[in-house]
Order: C-alpha cells, then sequence, then structure tokens
C-alpha cells in the first residue's frame, strides 16, 4: 500500500495517490495533469479511478482532463449531477484497488454532494479517511458554497453537524484524517498548519468535533464566515460542467511576443497587463498600467479574487522561464484567457527604453518618524487581522474588496498603504496606479516591519 499526500502551498490543497498492485486512485486532483501522468509511469501503475469529494470551489480540479487521459473512471458522492461521464456512488459503496478498499461515505453539509472515502489496508482494518473540505486539521468547511441550491447555510450547517456524528465520530480514534486543505484556504476559518493528524486528536481539540449541540454547533460554523471569494463559484461550476483542456490554454496563452508586438497586442485587445514578479523589482520600475501578484506569493487565490471574473485578456509580464509556470498557477482557478506575454520580460521592455513607472516606497523607520494625525495610511490586511493589532491612524480597506473602495478615495491625497509584509500592498499599490492614482507609497516590510520601528523609537 503507497499513499503520498500532494500537497500545493499556493493553494493550500492537497491532493492524494494512493497505490496498490500495480492500480492506483487519485482524490482531487489539480487541473495541471502532468505531474499525476509522470508518477503513474515511473511507478508502472494505473489509474483506476479519479475520486472527487465534492465539486471544488476554490480551484478547477484536473478530473476531466486526467480521465480522458488514463481511461480511468471519475467518482462522486450522491447528491452530484454532471454533464461528463462520471461514476455517481451510493453511500457505502465499496471500491476495490488492488488489494485495498475504499468505501464512500456521503457526508453532506460543506455542500449536499461532498463525501469523504475511508480506507482499509491489506487487513481489512480502517486506515485512513480522506475527508475534503469536510473535515480539516482544526476546522470544518465552510456550509455556504452549495452551487444553485435551495438550501440554507444554516440548513447544511446543521447537515454537517450530522455528518460529523454519525459518520466520522463512530470511526476508531486511530484512524488518519487526510483533508483537502490546509492553513491559508478560504475553504474554512481557522485550519491547521498541520496537514494531517489522527481522529483521536482531533477529537481532542477540534471544536467542530467537540460540539455536542446542533444549535451551538451551526453558530459556532457560521459565526465570522466571511464572504466566499468572487471567484469560487465560476470554478464550482467548471467542475460540475467541464472546461476546456489545460494543454490548449497553456498553447494560446505560449505566445511571446517582442516589445513592439506586445504593445500592439494590448492596444487592439485592451489586455490586462500582469507582471508576476517579485514585489521588490515590480517597485522599481514596470510597464504603466500593469498590476502585480507575485509568483512567490499566494498568487492563485490572489488571481481568482482580483482577475477571476473578468472576460478580459490577459498579456504577462514575467521573470525569463516563467512563463508556462505562470499560465498554469492561473489555470487552476479557472483564468484562461492570456493570450500571450513579454518576451524577455520586463528587461527588454527597459532596454527598449519605454515608459516606465515606479511605487514610491519609504522605510518603516522613516514612516514612523514622520507619523502623524494627518497621515493618510490604508491598512489593506483583512479585517480579522487589523482587528488583532492596528495602527491607530490606519483605515482598514482590505484588498479583497478593492473594487468597492477605489471610488472613496481622493486622487489629491496622498496615501501610505501597508499590508502584513508587502506582498499584498503591492497588489493594491498596482491597481491603484492603473486607475490613476499618483500620490501612493508603500510602507517597506508591512505591519510587522512598523512594528519593530515603533518599538525601537520607544527604545
Amino acid at each position: 500500500m503507497k499513499i503520498e499526500q500532494l500537497y500545493t502551498g499556493c493553494l493550500a490543497e492537497a491532493a492524494y495517490y494512493i497505490e496498490s498492485e500495480g492500480e492506483a486512485i487519485i482524490i482531487d486532483p489539480l487541473r495541471d495533469i502532468q505531474p499525476y501522468l509522470k508518477k503513474l509511469e515511473h511507478n508502472k501503475a494505473s489509474l483506476k479511478y479519479i475520486l472527487e469529494t465534492h465539486f471544488h470551489a476554490d480551484f478547477v480540479s484536473g478530473h476531466i482532463d486526467l480521465a480522458e487521459a488514463t481511461g480511468a473512471t471519475i467518482v462522486y458522492g450522491p447528491n452530484a449531477e454532471t454533464t461528463f461521464k462520471s461514476h455517481i456512488a451510493h453511500d457505502g459503496e465499496k471500491i476495490k484497488l488492488g488489494k485495498l478498499i475504499i468505501e464512500v461515505l456521503h457526508t453532506p453539509g460543506h455542500t449536499l454532494e461532498s463525501s469523504c472515502y475511508l480506507l482499509y489496508d491489506e487487513q481489512g482494518n480502517k486506515h485512513a479517511l480522506f475527508t475534503g473540505d469536510t473535515l480539516f486539521i482544526g476546522d470544518v468547511g465552510r456550509p455556504d458554497l452549495a452551487i444553485k441550491s435551495n438550501v440554507t447555510k444554516e440548513d447544511l450547517a446543521g447537515m454537517l453537524f450530522e455528518s460529523l456524528r454519525t459518520k466520522i465520530k463512530t470511526l476508531p480514534d486511530s484512524i488518519l484524517i487526510y483533508p483537502a486543505h490546509g492553513a491559508g484556504s478560504a475553504c474554512g476559518k481557522n485550519m491547521s498548519k498541520d496537514t494531517f493528524d489522527t481522529l483521536g486528536n482531533q477529537k481532542a481539540i477540534n471544536y467542530a468535533l467537540k460540539a455536542t449541540d446542533k444549535n451551538t454547533f451551526i453558530q459556532e460554523v457560521l459565526d465570522d464566515l466571511q464572504p466566499a471569494p468572487s471567484y469560487f463559484s465560476m470554478n464550482a461550476l467548471m467542475n460540475k460542467e467541464g472546461y476546456a483542456n489545460v494543454t490548449d490554454v497553456i498553447r494560446q496563452g505560449s505566445i511571446a511576443l517582442d516589445v513592439q508586438a506586445f504593445e500592439n497586442m494590448q492596444q487592439q485587445t485592451h489586455a490586462l497587463l500582469l507582471d508576476t514578479r517579485k514585489p521588490e523589482d515590480f517597485k522599481k520600475g514596470f510597464v504603466p498600467g500593469a498590476i502585480n501578484i507575485g509568483l512567490d506569493g499566494q498568487f492563485a487565490p490572489w488571481s481568482g479574487v482580483l482577475i477571476g471574473t473578468t472576460d478580459q485578456p490577459i498579456l504577462l509580464i514575467t521573470d525569463e522561464g516563467k512563463e508556462e509556470e505562470t499560465i498554469i498557477r492561473l489555470s487552476r482557478v479557472g483564468v484562461d484567457l492570456v493570450i500571450g506575454y513579454l518576451k524577455g520580460g520586463y528587461n527588454a521592455w527597459a532596454a527598449a527604453k519605454k515608459p516606465k513607472d515606479i511605487i514610491k516606497t519609504i522605510s518603516a523607520d522613516e514612516f514612523v518618524k514622520t507619523l502623524s494625525s494627518e497621515t493618510n495610511i490604508i491598512d489593506v490586511r483583512r479585517e480579522s487581522e487589523f482587528e488583532v493589532e492596528h495602527l491607530e491612524a490606519a483605515k482598514n480597506l482590505p484588498l479583497d474588496y478593492i473594487n468597492d473602495w477605489t471610488s472613496n478615495l481622493d486622487k489629491s491625497k496622498t496615501y501610505y498603504i501597508h499590508c502584513a509584509g508587502g506582498y499584498r500592498s503591492v497588489i493594491t499599490e498596482s491597481i491603484l496606479k492603473s486607475r490613476n492614482f499618483t500620490n501612493i507609497i508603500d510602507v517597506e516590510g508591512g505591519y510587522g516591519a512598523i512594528k519593530t520601528a515603533l518599538e525601537n523609537k520607544k527604545n
């Protein structure tokens, strides 16, 4: 028996590879399927099933392309309806994989079709539970993401309580819990950084498993639940109804454009210019109008939030050699509209002596020295972060909702912008710059650096 957790940090997502006697199953695969195909080839294994725990909302799954490439059967739990060929399993159905058995446990609550997969080892012992978004380490899945459902989030939260009580808490404490997400995912509220645990330990520390009263559980699960990211519903529908082959998406976006062709393409298509370099490099010089979402941060989720629901074509500016990776990572959240990239990246633009823009930057120490009650400070962290600790003079305008608050700013004023460490502030500043805000200053190092500077000033 072989079990591998295939964790993707950018999405805080875990897929799983299980193998026995030359047969394999993959649970909740990502859209870019080449790593799975290479693994199967390396292990000389054939893919028998692709198990989906539910219609994912935070990423586009690779189930359709993987099934086409391997002939494997796509499996969902009860209540799932698809427009592509799939097997809708019944509750308690057992699937054979080599010497292993996997049992389908229908666990509605996160969504109506949500299901967990219980793995029995070669001796027939209950070994591990692949919980999808039903149960996380330290948390449970949010109950407000059902597709076009006539049930309320309160209804789903009640279903989730019963699923946990009757299907999961009754299992042996020794079994391993393998969830679909870890800390950083928007599919829950407060997930652990751990990516697996025993059920017994989760019973002891996870509030959702300790709950004994349904009404209290519903209140706890729904309390402080932030609105779902805007691209979630789009991704869920893509997973349910199908999507373009990722190979075609990569081919469409992998068109190298020299500086003149890049300019011409942007003028002809009014494409969004997406620069994926590190924030510190972007600030020093960028193509006017470009927005920065750094590839080294939470690139895919922020791309989904900020550009995922637009139908605007996209032109890329990346570090050389990062073009295909960027296209793939965008496709994971359903952003399929890349139409080309700047050959040679920003260096080619600079070498051609084309106009450039910059973002003014001030160190945290300099910022603290000039800080006054008249300073206009925008803290773009999430409300939950802001509430823990913030500058008294700062105004909390989370990046997540930038389209809602931009029009309330005064373009004649100077704004000092910070986040926690500098990634989100530069995204914000680049968007504001693209909207003709000129008096924007980045506080380098974010709130962490500001806090240190304030402490040093006191001493």
